[in-house]
Parts: structure tokens; C-alpha cells; sequence
């Protein structure tokens, strides 16, 4: 039997280790207690702490997919700099985000791993031309914003070839870009003729012009827009034409991640805000004029009345910085489309013009 002067040194230990261990149960479940608290007062404000929103804010940039190859709407000058409509967009975002047009990483992505880098998180939007599709939109991890370029699939030959119609592509080899809808739309078209031909697929476009151009191709295909643009690049555009066919029908816009609700209204509102501008007649040199409007319309949509940014997490002025910075969709297009290559609105025209662009209500 232990003598009691060893008994109770030990029996004072074990009472000592209870009262630490209860101790440190409570003050850990206190803790949790108060950060669950502090979670939820989060999430009751709108808050995730996990959400791409906050990811880009606390970045102190956007980090946009391009391809910086495109003319007129995502395209690297010599210089540097960046310019198309693609590109403007993620200004536009940038501005409402950050107050500067300037907090844009803009990263090249080809045709192959461009949607890999969009759900993969390595870039917050892929802005260039992505036609929207079914397949695309309900695999993959994607989530595709409002269309802000309507398009379509077209040819491009030579000014003396015989082609002239999708038919007289019988026997003909045709540049394609691997992986687009661009080489599922012509195989389709060609299974339905019941005709022979022979795709030469690319993963970069540049490399695919440049074959076209050197005559490893009879034709290249691809949207009408881009054919268009990468016409006037060539050693001698005149000697080349884009035919006056359309054989598919190709919504372009920018695609994010699948589950970004928040990031998804960010980009959603700010593209559908340079489109009431136009709607309203509102753009970058007169927008200074609508200060004392009394419009009550014009004034909830420049935020002089009413705060609709707040439920976004952006300023009540977004709509402004907008306007002021990139101009409104009129402006984006023909700066960036219309003039360079004497390209007509055609359906990216407002609906009260005979296009299909309108937005929805600001209210």
C-alpha cells in the first residue's frame, strides 16, 4: 500500500491536470463558438472569405485569359499595351474593382488550355473569342456572363480561288483551329454535303494564318470577325477575301468559374452597364452633361440617387467609372472593331436598331 505522503503529492497532480484540461475545453470552445459567430455575421453580410470577389480585391488585380493574337478584341501592340473589346472589358472591371484600369494582368491562353486555366483558378475570366455552347456551359467547371459579340463561322480564300460556297470545299484542305467549335462546326457541314476534304488543325492561330498565308491551306476558317480582322495583317490583303457566307451561328463573351455567383454578377452588370449607357445616349465625352438630370432613370443608373453597387460590393458610382474610362459599348466597338476594319454593327447593334444587345433594368 503507498504511504499517504506519496498519495497525495499525486492525487493534487491528477486534480491540477483535470482543472487545466477543463479549463483549456472551455476556452477552446469559446473560440469556436466566437469564430463560428464571426463566420456567420460574415456570411450574413455577403461576405465569403473563400469567394473569387475577395480573392481579386485582396490581389489588388484582375488576372484576365486572352489571346493576344486577336485583333480587335484582345491584341498585344508592338508597344506593349493591350487593346480590343475582349480587353476592355476587364478594364472596365478593373475600374469599379481597384479605380484604375491599370490593375489588369492580362495572360495569353491558346485554344487548347484556356478553359483549364479558367476553372483550374490560374485566371479569374477568360476574355477573347469563346463561343457559348451547351456542352461548354454545363461541363467543365464553366460559367458563361452575357454574350458582348454575336457572330458567326465564315471562309476566307484567295481573291482569284473558285470557291465560293461551302460545296466547293469537295477535295479542298481547310486551316482550322483544334479544339473550337470553329472544327466541330465544319466537320458537320461537310459530313452533311457528303463531301471529301482535309483539315489541317492548329493549336495556335498565328501559326494557322501563317500556314494559310504560305499556301498550306486551300482555306482558312474560323469567325467572320476574326477573319476580317487577320485579313488586313497579311502581305497583301487584297488578294485575299472573306466570302460572304455564314454557317453557324457564334455567341462570344467571357467565361469564368462554375460557382461564383458574386464574381458572376460583377461581370455581368458591368458589361450590361456600358450597354444602357448606350441605350440611354450616355458616353465618355458627354457623360458630364447628365450631372443635373432629372431623369429619375439616368440618375439611380449613375448612382446620384439610390445605391445599386452596394448589393454587388461595388460603388454607387460604377456605372460612371465605366462610362468615363472605356466609353459605353458603341464607343468599345467602334474603337476597337468598327473603324479599324470597317466592320458594321450588324446584330451587336442595340435591339431599337435592329441588333440584339439590350440590358436589364438598373432598378
Amino acid at each position: 500500500m503507498l504511504h499517504e505522503s506519496i498519495i497525495k503529492p499525486i492525487f493534487r497532480l491528477l486534480l491540477l491536470a483535470l482543472m487545466l484540461t477543463t479549463i483549456w475545453g472551455c476556452t477552446e470552445r469559446n473560440r469556436q463558438r466566437l469564430g463560428k459567430s464571426n463566420e456567420i455575421e460574415q456570411l450574413e453580410n455577403g461576405a465569403d472569405l473563400d469567394n473569387r470577389l475577395n480573392t481579386i480585391k485582396k490581389r489588388g488585380k484582375l488576372i484576365c485569359g486572352i489571346d493576344d493574337r486577336l485583333p480587335g478584341f484582345s491584341y498585344k501592340e508592338s508597344d506593349g499595351s493591350y487593346s480590343g473589346i475582349s480587353v476592355d472589358l476587364c478594364r472596365a472591371i478593373a475600374v469599379v474593382l481597384f479605380e484604375d484600369t491599370s490593375k489588369v494582368e492580362f495572360r495569353h491562353l491558346n485554344s487548347q488550355e484556356r478553359f483549364t486555366a479558367v476553372a483550374s483558378g490560374e485566371v479569374d475570366i477568360l476574355s477573347r473569342n469563346t463561343t457559348w455552347t451547351f456542352s461548354r456551359d454545363t461541363s467543365g467547371g464553366l460559367d458563361f456572363p452575357p454574350t458582348n459579340f454575336y457572330d458567326g463561322q465564315g471562309l476566307l480564300v484567295a481573291e482569284d480561288s473558285e470557291i465560293n460556297n461551302l460545296n466547293d470545299l469537295n477535295g479542298k484542305s481547310v486551316c482550322v483551329a483544334a479544339n473550337t467549335t470553329a472544327e466541330n462546326n465544319l466537320g458537320i457541314q461537310m459530313r452533311k454535303r457528303n463531301l471529301a476534304y482535309t483539315p489541317i488543325t492548329f493549336e495556335d492561330t498565328e501559326t494557322m494564318y501563317r500556314s494559310y498565308e504560305s499556301q498550306d491551306c486551300q482555306v482558312v476558317t474560323s469567325d467572320r470577325s476574326d477573319l476580317i480582322a487577320r485579313r488586313t495583317s497579311f502581305t497583301n490583303p487584297g488578294a485575299h477575301k472573306v466570302l460572304d457566307l455564314v454557317f453557324s451561328k457564334e455567341p462570344l463573351g467571357p467565361v469564368i468559374a462554375n460557382g461564383e455567383p458574386e464574381w458572376f454578377d460583377v461581370v455581368e452588370w458591368v458589361f450590361y452597364a456600358t450597354i444602357k449607357a448606350e441605350e440611354m445616349g450616355i458616353n465618355s465625352q458627354n457623360i458630364d452633361r447628365f450631372a443635373q438630370t432629372k431623369n429619375p432613370a439616368i440618375r439611380r443608373f449613375l448612382g446620384m440617387e439610390e445605391d445599386l453597387g452596394k448589393n454587388i460590393g461595388l460603388s454607387q458610382d460604377f456605372a460612371q467609372k465605366i462610362i468615363k474610362s472605356v466609353g459605353n459599348y458603341g464607343e468599345i466597338y467602334d474603337r476597337n472593331i468598327g473603324k479599324p476594319f470597317d466592320l458594321s454593327r450588324g446584330e451587336n447593334n442595340l435591339v431599337k436598331n435592329g441588333g440584339l444587345l439590350h440590358s436589364p433594368p438598373f432598378r
